[in-house]
């Protein structure tokens, strides 16, 4: 895979011949940034930069600076936030150079190919056995079944990536080899994926501890045997926006009672008939957006699920809020989940 930095940026002591070829070689995303040995952004250049420049008088033999733009917009690595890119997309802005302090182009964004850029990273627990989909687990981990043309697992990496993320760690254990062999590094998708390995059971949160370095302050934590199409620009928007520690999405279901419903006080007096109600309740989903502070709240080395998190979270007097779940959601657990999610795939998008 071509490094996208790479495809969209040229030296800026190259020739304007140089610049026509590459940007022929990379249409329809027609434009590239020029830099200087150090890759520090000096400016951008399009077609339509240098016809307008030949329109001027400029020729083949002027330097690549002359038709530039030389304050493109651009988006400062690590101090940007989700509205300030939906705007970007909204103003039809389609390649935009991510700099950091130094003015050096560290990223692209490119909107055809992700929708947004969320500051966080992802945790996939990815560990379990799937006892209850045997035969099917027996040699292979249930992350690695697949649904429809590939893995359960690859499914919501993919969608990580489509939202941003760049680092992604795999928590492995049981026939984990398998995952290792098949993502390797994470180079073929532009990502970096790492793996920690859980030498006993450590819960559905435990692992955790055994990632050695989180590059931001907020982390994304999901079950791999997922299928969904959660929106996860909206699902930390919200988290981020409530002031919340921890966020947890839910899925809906509904109990609808065939009967009359009485509301009575003191056992005997009815206040109130609902003829035929039904209820609303929200479930744990599987994913959560938590703060990379509250990680030293687990116990380390220790069997520790999520819910023991949350209870602890609470019981902190900090803020737990909830994300429900509008779209597609499928938890993956049993054989009729799998023979479902076989026809779903057929005609949703994920």
């Amino acid at each position: 895979m071509t490094n996208i930095v790479e495809k969209h940026t040229i030296n800026y002591g190259l020739s304007v011949r140089d610049a026509l070829i590459k940007l022929d070689e990379i249409a329809p995303s027609s434009i590239l940034f020029v830099v200087d040995e150090e890759r520090k952004l000096l400016g951008s250049l399009t077609d339509g930069d240098l016809r307008r420049g030949f329109i001027k008088g400029l020729g083949f033999d002027n330097k690549l600076l002359d038709f530039v733009q030389s304050s493109p917009i651009s988006i400062k690595q690590n101090e940007y936030d989700l509205n300030q890119l939906e705007r970007f997309r909204k103003d039809l802005l389609k390649i935009i150079p991510i700099i950091n302090n130094d003015n050096v182009i560290v990223d692209v964004l490119d909107f055809s190919l992700r929708k947004t850029l969320i500051p966080a990273d992802a945790v996939l627990m990815a560990g379990g056995e799937g006892k209850r989909l045997r035969p099917l687990t027996e040699n292979t981990p249930k992350p690695l079944l697949k649904v429809g043309d590939k893995p359960i697992i690859e499914y919501n990496i993919d969608r990580l990536i489509n939202f941003g993320i760049k680092t992604i760690n795999l928590s492995i254990n049981y026939l984990g080899e398998q995952l290792v062999d098949y993502f390797g590094t994470g180079e073929s998708k532009g990502i970096d994926i790492k793996y920690v390995t859980e030498e006993r059971p450590l819960g559905t949160i435990g692992s955790i501890l055994l990632v050695e370095n989180f590059y931001n302050d907020d982390i994304i934590v999901m079950n791999s045997d997922l299928l969904t199409n959660i929106d996860f620009a909206d699902f930390f928007k919200t988290y981020k926006e409530s002031g919340a520690d921890m966020a947890v999405a839910a899925t809906s279901y509904h109990v609808d009672v065939p009967y009359a419903v009485l509301e009575v006080a003191d056992g005997v007096e009815v206040k109130s008939l609902k003829e035929k109600p039904r209820y609303t309740y929200y479930s744990n989903a599987g994913i959560y957006i938590i703060k990379k502070e509250i990680l030293k709240m687990i116990p380390e080395n220790q069997f520790y699920d999520i819910t023991d998190l949350m209870e602890r979270v609470l019981e902190m007097n900090l803020k737990l809020v909830t994300y429900p779940i509008n779209g597609y959601w499928l938890d993956v657990g049993k054989h009729e989940d799998f023979k479902k999610a076989q026809e779903d795939i057929k005609h949703i998008k994920l």
